[in-house]
Protein backbone atom coordinates (compact mmCIF):
# COMPACT_ATOMS: atom_id res chain seq x y z
CA UNK A 1 0.00 0.00 0.00
CA UNK A 2 1.30 3.44 -0.95
CA UNK A 3 -0.19 6.90 -0.56
CA UNK A 4 1.52 8.86 -3.36
CA UNK A 5 -1.53 9.17 -5.63
CA UNK A 6 -3.79 9.86 -2.66
CA UNK A 7 -1.44 12.64 -1.51
CA UNK A 8 -1.54 14.19 -4.98
CA UNK A 9 -5.33 14.28 -4.78
CA UNK A 10 -5.15 15.84 -1.32
CA UNK A 11 -2.76 18.52 -2.61
CA UNK A 12 -5.28 19.50 -5.28
CA UNK A 13 -8.07 19.41 -2.71
CA UNK A 14 -6.03 21.68 -0.43
CA UNK A 15 -5.68 24.19 -3.26
CA UNK A 16 -9.46 24.09 -3.69
CA UNK A 17 -10.09 24.82 -0.03
CA UNK A 18 -7.57 27.68 -0.10
CA UNK A 19 -9.66 29.23 -2.88
CA UNK A 20 -12.83 28.69 -0.86
CA UNK A 21 -11.36 31.01 1.79
CA UNK A 22 -11.23 33.90 -0.70
CA UNK A 23 -13.48 36.48 0.97
CA UNK A 24 -14.36 38.44 -2.16
CA UNK A 25 -15.37 35.41 -4.21
CA UNK A 26 -16.66 33.28 -1.32
CA UNK A 27 -17.32 30.22 -3.52
CA UNK A 28 -19.28 28.53 -0.75
CA UNK A 29 -22.15 30.94 -1.44
CA UNK A 30 -22.62 29.03 -4.69
CA UNK A 31 -22.42 25.54 -3.19
CA UNK A 32 -26.00 24.70 -4.28
CA UNK A 33 -24.89 25.16 -7.90
CA UNK A 34 -21.34 23.85 -7.51
CA UNK A 35 -22.14 20.58 -5.75
CA UNK A 36 -24.39 19.09 -8.49
CA UNK A 37 -21.99 20.32 -11.22
CA UNK A 38 -19.01 18.66 -9.52
CA UNK A 39 -21.00 15.49 -8.83
CA UNK A 40 -22.21 15.06 -12.42
CA UNK A 41 -18.81 15.91 -13.92
CA UNK A 42 -17.06 13.55 -11.51
CA UNK A 43 -19.40 10.67 -12.31
CA UNK A 44 -19.25 11.19 -16.09
CA UNK A 45 -15.48 11.37 -16.31
CA UNK A 46 -14.91 8.62 -13.79
CA UNK A 47 -17.02 6.57 -16.18
CA UNK A 48 -14.75 7.65 -19.02
CA UNK A 49 -11.71 6.60 -16.97
CA UNK A 50 -13.32 3.20 -16.34
CA UNK A 51 -13.80 2.86 -20.10
CA UNK A 52 -10.16 3.79 -20.77
CA UNK A 53 -9.00 1.33 -18.14
CA UNK A 54 -11.10 -1.53 -19.53
CA UNK A 55 -9.63 -0.95 -23.00
CA UNK A 56 -6.08 -0.81 -21.61
CA UNK A 57 -5.50 2.77 -22.70
CA UNK A 58 -3.62 3.46 -19.49
CA UNK A 59 -2.09 1.44 -16.68
CA UNK A 60 -1.64 2.19 -13.00
CA UNK A 61 1.38 1.21 -10.97
CA UNK A 62 0.04 -0.53 -7.82
CA UNK A 63 3.17 0.52 -5.93
CA UNK A 64 1.79 4.08 -5.76
CA UNK A 65 -1.86 3.42 -4.88
CA UNK A 66 -3.63 2.30 -1.70
CA UNK A 67 -4.83 -0.89 -3.41
CA UNK A 68 -8.58 -0.18 -3.35
CA UNK A 69 -10.00 -0.63 -6.87
CA UNK A 70 -13.38 -0.29 -8.58
CA UNK A 71 -13.47 -2.44 -11.73
CA UNK A 72 -9.66 -2.48 -11.61
CA UNK A 73 -9.56 1.33 -11.46
CA UNK A 74 -7.79 2.76 -8.38
CA UNK A 75 -10.09 4.67 -6.06
CA UNK A 76 -7.67 7.60 -6.28
CA UNK A 77 -8.37 7.99 -10.01
CA UNK A 78 -12.10 8.29 -9.33
CA UNK A 79 -11.40 10.74 -6.51
CA UNK A 80 -9.17 12.73 -8.89
CA UNK A 81 -12.05 13.50 -11.26
CA UNK A 82 -14.25 14.91 -8.49
CA UNK A 83 -11.40 16.92 -6.97
CA UNK A 84 -10.37 18.22 -10.40
CA UNK A 85 -13.90 19.42 -11.15
CA UNK A 86 -14.11 21.05 -7.70
CA UNK A 87 -10.75 22.81 -8.12
CA UNK A 88 -11.63 24.02 -11.61
CA UNK A 89 -14.96 25.49 -10.51
CA UNK A 90 -13.33 27.25 -7.56
CA UNK A 91 -10.77 28.80 -9.89
CA UNK A 92 -13.60 29.86 -12.22
CA UNK A 93 -15.62 31.48 -9.43
CA UNK A 94 -12.63 33.26 -7.86
CA UNK A 95 -11.44 34.67 -11.20
CA UNK A 96 -14.96 35.88 -12.02
CA UNK A 97 -15.19 37.66 -8.66
CA UNK A 98 -11.85 39.44 -9.04
CA UNK A 99 -12.10 40.08 -12.80
CA UNK A 100 -15.84 40.43 -13.53
CA UNK A 101 -15.53 42.19 -16.90
CA UNK A 102 -16.56 40.01 -19.83
CA UNK A 103 -15.51 42.36 -22.63
CA UNK A 104 -13.30 39.71 -24.29
CA UNK A 105 -16.24 37.34 -24.74
CA UNK A 106 -16.56 38.62 -28.32
CA UNK A 107 -13.32 36.81 -29.20
CA UNK A 108 -14.28 33.50 -27.59
CA UNK A 109 -16.30 32.21 -30.54
CA UNK A 110 -13.32 32.63 -32.85
CA UNK A 111 -11.14 30.68 -30.41
CA UNK A 112 -13.79 27.98 -30.15
CA UNK A 113 -14.09 27.71 -33.93
CA UNK A 114 -10.32 27.28 -34.24
CA UNK A 115 -10.43 24.64 -31.54
CA UNK A 116 -13.34 22.84 -33.22
CA UNK A 117 -11.38 22.81 -36.45
CA UNK A 118 -8.33 21.38 -34.67
CA UNK A 119 -10.47 18.67 -33.08
CA UNK A 120 -11.89 17.65 -36.47
CA UNK A 121 -8.37 17.50 -37.90
CA UNK A 122 -7.10 15.41 -34.99
CA UNK A 123 -10.06 13.03 -35.31
CA UNK A 124 -9.26 12.61 -39.01
CA UNK A 125 -5.54 12.00 -38.62
CA UNK A 126 -5.73 9.97 -35.39
CA UNK A 127 -8.93 8.01 -36.01
CA UNK A 128 -7.19 4.73 -35.21
CA UNK A 129 -6.11 5.88 -31.72
CA UNK A 130 -8.84 5.15 -29.20
CA UNK A 131 -7.78 7.67 -26.55
CA UNK A 132 -7.71 10.39 -29.21
CA UNK A 133 -11.07 9.47 -30.69
CA UNK A 134 -12.90 9.42 -27.35
CA UNK A 135 -11.19 12.51 -25.92
CA UNK A 136 -11.50 14.72 -29.00
CA UNK A 137 -15.07 13.56 -29.71
CA UNK A 138 -16.21 14.39 -26.16
CA UNK A 139 -14.74 17.88 -26.32
CA UNK A 140 -16.05 18.55 -29.84
CA UNK A 141 -19.62 17.67 -28.82
CA UNK A 142 -19.41 19.69 -25.60
CA UNK A 143 -17.86 22.76 -27.20
CA UNK A 144 -20.17 22.73 -30.23
CA UNK A 145 -23.20 22.49 -27.93
CA UNK A 146 -22.01 25.29 -25.64
CA UNK A 147 -21.25 27.67 -28.51
CA UNK A 148 -24.06 26.92 -30.95
CA UNK A 149 -26.97 25.51 -28.93
CA UNK A 150 -26.58 26.87 -25.42
CA UNK A 151 -27.79 30.46 -24.91
CA UNK A 152 -25.60 31.35 -21.92
CA UNK A 153 -22.38 33.20 -22.70
CA UNK A 154 -19.42 32.33 -20.49
CA UNK A 155 -16.84 30.83 -22.85
CA UNK A 156 -14.22 33.54 -22.38
CA UNK A 157 -14.35 33.11 -18.61
CA UNK A 158 -14.12 29.36 -19.10
CA UNK A 159 -10.98 29.67 -21.24
CA UNK A 160 -9.46 31.99 -18.63
CA UNK A 161 -10.11 29.47 -15.85
CA UNK A 162 -8.73 26.67 -18.01
CA UNK A 163 -5.42 28.46 -18.52
CA UNK A 164 -5.06 28.95 -14.76
CA UNK A 165 -6.11 25.35 -14.02
CA UNK A 166 -3.33 24.15 -16.32
CA UNK A 167 -0.76 25.28 -13.75
CA UNK A 168 -1.70 22.90 -10.90
CA UNK A 169 -2.72 20.22 -13.41
CA UNK A 170 0.71 20.18 -15.06
CA UNK A 171 2.58 20.34 -11.75
CA UNK A 172 0.62 17.44 -10.27
CA UNK A 173 0.70 15.43 -13.49
CA UNK A 174 4.50 15.63 -13.42
CA UNK A 175 4.30 13.38 -10.36
CA UNK A 176 1.53 11.15 -11.78
CA UNK A 177 3.41 10.48 -15.01
CA UNK A 178 6.92 10.96 -13.73
CA UNK A 179 6.99 8.45 -10.86
CA UNK A 180 5.21 6.80 -12.83
CA UNK A 181 1.82 6.27 -11.20
CA UNK A 182 0.15 6.24 -14.60
CA UNK A 183 1.43 5.19 -18.03
CA UNK A 184 -0.36 5.25 -21.38
CA UNK A 185 -0.42 2.61 -24.11
CA UNK A 186 1.55 4.03 -27.03
CA UNK A 187 -0.67 2.36 -29.62
CA UNK A 188 -3.79 4.09 -28.19
CA UNK A 189 -2.38 7.65 -28.28
CA UNK A 190 -0.60 9.83 -30.83
CA UNK A 191 2.52 9.49 -28.66
CA UNK A 192 3.03 13.25 -28.40
CA UNK A 193 3.74 14.45 -24.88
CA UNK A 194 4.74 17.49 -22.84
CA UNK A 195 7.04 15.85 -20.37
CA UNK A 196 4.99 12.92 -19.03
CA UNK A 197 1.65 14.50 -20.05
CA UNK A 198 0.01 13.11 -23.22
CA UNK A 199 -1.16 15.72 -25.72
CA UNK A 200 -4.72 14.38 -25.49
CA UNK A 201 -4.88 14.92 -21.72
CA UNK A 202 -4.94 18.70 -22.13
CA UNK A 203 -8.17 18.33 -24.10
CA UNK A 204 -9.53 15.82 -21.59
CA UNK A 205 -8.94 18.41 -18.86
CA UNK A 206 -10.82 20.98 -20.95
CA UNK A 207 -13.80 18.63 -21.20
CA UNK A 208 -13.87 18.11 -17.43
CA UNK A 209 -13.82 21.85 -16.75
CA UNK A 210 -16.27 22.74 -19.52
CA UNK A 211 -18.80 20.21 -18.23
CA UNK A 212 -18.49 21.57 -14.70
CA UNK A 213 -18.72 25.21 -15.73
CA UNK A 214 -21.65 24.66 -18.08
CA UNK A 215 -23.68 22.82 -15.44
CA UNK A 216 -22.77 25.46 -12.86
CA UNK A 217 -23.92 28.29 -15.12
CA UNK A 218 -27.15 26.50 -16.07
CA UNK A 219 -28.04 25.84 -12.44
CA UNK A 220 -27.17 29.41 -11.49
CA UNK A 221 -29.35 30.82 -14.28
CA UNK A 222 -32.32 28.81 -13.02
CA UNK A 223 -31.93 29.88 -9.38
Amino acid sequence: MNYFYLLINLMLLLLSFMLVLDKKANPMRSWKHMAPAVLVSGVVFSGAALFFNQFKIFFFNPEYTVGVNILQLPIEEIMFHFVLAFAGLNIYVVLNAHFPKNNLEKFSLSISNLLLGLLIAMLFFAHSKLYCVVTFSMLFILLFYVEYVNKLRFTYKFYRAYVVLLIPFCLLYMFVGGLPILTYAIDKTINLTLGPIPFESFFYLMSVLLTSVYLFEVLKSKA
